[in-house]
């Protein structure tokens, strides 16, 4: 019997009740719970919501209680009937200019049938479920959206602060301003500094006393200020005025020309609903951050967030309030406020209609400028930084900068409508810019392709291809990710006739990896190079003539096969005579690492992150790399691996190898390739990234300690990118014991910088499975001639005192026993190098002020799977939980 379910014993003094004979069970009585976290969330996001709601009444020009309505109703309509449980729907500072805008042309009344009306497009459009087409527009439209909007409410709302009162346009509040300046009023500065004061300052609260304090929301902490400071005070200012509810307007029949109401409905269901969406995947990335969380929250379903934020705008506009949409500030603070259900949303609408109908005489003492202190905050903070950089980094700033503008100078359809314009024309730009170069070095041809290669680029690719010179050797070099029909049979059909006439031609470039690859876009099989299914230029069965023209290069007939999201390369190459007739060692070489080739669409966000660590593989060798002889040494022809990726190896360069040095031998040939093609390839993508670095310094997130065996790529195991990890490797990933006699200082220093002075919030030591250090620690004999391996592994022998101590129940595997007594071994040293991390005096003041965390982590190369150490409880040791593909897309 499953112990979820109790016994129920014979001598039990509870009376069973039953029902009557030949009548039915009664149905069991379904209590409403809620659960303690959602009512302390719902408390924390009314607090937050109050404030600004009013406020946002406030810029609008709209009746302050209509701010009220649209908060009450966004939380009880949209939190019950939205399919994003804990985002919280409300009164948007996205949707300030647009209410401004609509209550000064039409009025408020006929506002609000247009909030009805915009709702009811909103379940239109939910019902025919296209709401996942509003994740089309582009980030940069959206972004440059919101800043223009921040400008807007930012500037009317400095006259506010002042003392005056703003204009309609904004061009008409920045020639004013210059006036206002000259009037100022003091009462009003003073209370508006108050609160800016109180919301910059309140979030950094130093100390324990600071971390208790900041629970209380920034905003409701500098309304509150500045509101009792002017009543204590005795200044006088405007207040807020909530008249009686009986006066409340409600919406009326629209009037007004068609042609603009219908522009206006549209502008609000266009502006709610794509900032509602976005909202809900923004709230999805916030739970699965909080692993508990993601296991009791379903995902958002879009389309009943649309249907739901409709219906949300159709109340809220019949009963004479704001339109409504989700909001990222409250939705953050529910989620981080600990809400687990819906339930959260909808109590915290309950409080503000119990505040609305309760709290009028308190809430008519706030100052109107405090307010709009508040309101040209949150204005600032849509101006974001961040997206302005990410913006930058890929090449969307005119984009950002003409939504933006738009939005300032002309409003927020025309705003958007410009940038979608933009975006499109942008879009076409990258697709059509192709650079063709010809030249000619040392007698071979080179035809550079940068680019798409589009039906546009033709005919330049035609005129460049008709001036190399019959029967010559050509590099046809193709930088791109995308060929479509009419490029790929235009180079085919040159190939073929160029080869007829006894030259010789050589593909290469990011999808053709190396000299000898056998067609363009045969890199990888979903993301091939033409990105339209075409097939390579020449059969797969076929081989490239290399450049000399000579078909003994060591790399002749090598067959690549890619594996994602690194290029590994196996080449076999045919084995040469060696000198009695035996065949030569192996050689493998590694073409590059292409990060376009991550995604078939070509995206390179899956491959940028693990450039972090290393190199990037050897790419396409050069003519003079292609026609150098072949070593003849047996000693040079050695197993090759590019020092990129799982097995990479590191040929030892000594006086006797000073030609490889100079990239003349083999190691240093591959040595030269892999960083011309990381140079070619790679460096124009994190180029960006790394100058930020630069200058900002690294702020790693994590210290990750961990094996110096070549299979263990750190990157690439944890998806990190530069400046996310810092990282130790020894053999063994041991951590020597601190103060210990002849101990390690270099691993001791590394963990007090880490902790002392890079503040990182975690350290993770990783082992691996086939770990070679401890193989040699577990057959090692005891005495004998101390080596330096044997000195260092001494710190290992605690490991072995800890498997051998039958008091202690092992550390094990989830699902499973450890394969031999080297795994076993290997997961118990996981865990006794955690014991001595703690006993550094760094690491444990960190620990006791809840600063730092230490993870056990164990990586099976075999399987490529990682499992990360959790506490099973008492008596049954330590286990390393499989960590699998759905804790990863959750």
């Amino acid at each position: 019997m499953s112990a979820c379910v109790p016994t129920r014993t014979s001598d039990s003094p509870h009376t069973e009740r039953v029902h009557p004979p030949h009548s039915p069970p009664r149905a069991p009585h379904r209590r409403f719970r809620v659960a303690g976290a959602d009512v302390s969330a719902s408390i924390a996001v009314f607090l937050i919501a109050l404030p600004l709601s009013l406020g946002i009444a406030l810029a609008t020009g709209a009746p302050l209680q209509a701010g009220l309505v649209a908060a009450a109703v966004g939380g009880l309509v949209a939190g019950r009937l939205g399919g994003s449980p804990l985002q919280v729907s409300g009164p948007a500072a996205g949707l300030t200019v647009v209410t401004a805008d609509l209550i000064h042309r039409y009025g408020w009344r006929t506002t609000c049938a247009i909030t009805v009306l915009a709702g009811l497009v909103q379940l239109g459009l939910g019902c025919l479920r296209v709401a996942r087409s509003a994740l089309a527009v582009s980030p940069a439209i959206v972004h440059g959206m919101l800043a223009g909007i921040g400008v807007t409410i930012a500037v009317a709302q400095m006259h506010i602060v002042l003392g005056g009162s703003p204009q309609s346009a904004v061009l008409d509040n920045l020639r004013s301003l210059p006036a206002q300046l000259a009037d100022l009023h003091p009462a009003a500065v003073a209370v508006s500094a108050l609160t800016l004061i109180l919301l910059l300052l309140w979030p950094r609260l130093p100390g324990r006393t600071g971390r208790l304090l900041r629970k209380v929301p920034a905003a409701l902490v500098a309304v509150t200020g500045a509101t009792a400071t002017a009543v204590f005070a005795g200044l006088t200012q405007p207040r807020v005025e909530l008249p009686s509810w009986s006066s409340h307007a409600l919406a009326g029949l629209p009037e007004g020309p068609v042609l603009g109401l219908v522009a206006a409905v549209l502008t609000v269901t266009l502006v709610c609903s794509v900032q509602s969406l976005l909202g809900a995947v923004a709230v999805d990335k916030l739970i699965a951050a909080r692993p508990g969380l993601t296991a009791q929250v379903n995902r958002s379903d879009l389309d009943r967030e649309l249907l739901g934020q409709g219906a949300t705008n159709v109340v809220s506009g019949a009963l004479g309030g704001l339109p409504v949409a989700g909001v990222a500030v409250r939705s953050a603070a529910n989620v981080q406020a600990g809400a687990v259900s819906r339930n959260s949303t909808m109590l915290h609408g309950v409080l503000v209609v119990v505040a609305a109908l309760l709290m009028v005489p308190v809430l008519e003492l706030i100052p109107l400028a405090s307010l709009a202190a508040l309101v040209m905050a949150v204005g600032i903070q849509m101006v974001s930084l961040h997206h302005i950089r990410t913006v930058t980094r890929h090449r969307e700033v005119p984009v950002y900068a003409i939504t933006t503008l738009g939005v300032v100078f002309l409003g927020v359809l025309e705003g958007v409508t410009l940038g979608i314009a933009v975006a499109v024309a942008v879009s076409m730009h990258r697709l059509a810019r192709t650079r063709i170069t010809h030249d000619e070095k040392e007698g071979v041809h080179h035809v550079h392709v940068r680019g798409q290669l589009t039906f546009l680029a033709v005919p330049r690719l035609s005129r460049a291809l008709h001036h190399v010179p019959h029967g010559s050797c050509v590099v046809v070099e193709l930088d791109g990710s995308f060929m479509d029909h009419a490029a790929y049979e235009t180079l085919q059909d040159w190939q073929r006739t160029h080869t007829a006439q006894g030259g010789s031609v050589e593909l290469t470039g990011r999808r053709a990896a190396t000299e000898t690859d056998t067609g363009i876009g045969s890199g990888s099989g979903s993301g091939s190079g033409s990105g339209s299914g075409s097939e390579g230029v020449v059969p797969a069965s076929s081989t490239v003539q290399p450049v000399n023209g000579t078909a003994d290069s060591p790399l002749a007939g090598c067959r690549c096969r890619p594996w994602t999201p690194w290029r590994n390369h196996q080449c076999d190459a045919p084995p040469p005579e060696a000198p009695h007739g035996g065949p030569a060692a192996e050689h493998r070489a590694e073409p590059p690492n292409d990060p376009s080739d991550a995604e078939p669409d070509g995206r390179t966000s899956a491959v940028l992150p693990q450039v972090a660590e290393s190199a990037v593989a050897s790419g396409p060798a050069r003519s003079a790399a292609a026609s150098a002889p072949e070593p003849t040494e047996p000693s040079e022809r050695v197993r090759q691996t590019d020092a990129t990726g799982p097995g990479e190896r590191t040929e030892s360069i000594g006086a006797a190898s000073a030609a490889a040095a100079t990239g003349s031998g083999p190691s240093g040939r591959q040595l030269v390739r892999g960083i011309s093609a990381f140079q070619r390839n790679t460096a124009p993508l994190v180029r960006g990234e790394l100058a930020r670095l630069a200058r900002e310094g690294q702020q790693p997130s994590q210290l990750f300690l961990t094996c110096a065996d070549s299979r263990l790529v750190t990157s690439m195991i944890t998806s990190s990118g530069p400046g996310d990890l810092f990282v130790v490797r020894n053999v063994g990933n041991l951590v020597p014991p601190p103060g210990e006699e002849s101990g390690d200082d270099s691993v001791a220093a590394a963990i007090e910088y880490a902790v002392d002075v890079l503040k990182v919030r975690s350290i993770t030591v990783c082992g691996h499975s086939g770990c070679g250090a401890m193989q040699a620690l577990f057959d090692a004999e005891p005495g004998g001639v101390q080596t330096p391996l044997k000195r260092w592994l001494r710190h290992g022998l605690s490991s072995l005192e800890r498997m051998a101590d039958p008091g202690r129940p092992w550390a094990r595997l989830a699902g499973r026993a450890a394969a031999d007594a080297v795994e076993q071994l290997c997961l118990t040293n996981v865990v006794e190098q955690l014991d001595h991390l703690r006993a550094y005096a760094s690491v444990s003041r960190a620990l006791r002020a809840g600063e730092l965390e230490l993870h056990g982590m164990f990586f099976h190369v075999g399987e490529a799977q990682a499992y990360l150490l959790s506490e099973a409880g008492e008596g049954r040791g330590e286990v390393f939980d499989h960590v699998g593909v759905a804790d990863l897309s959750a």
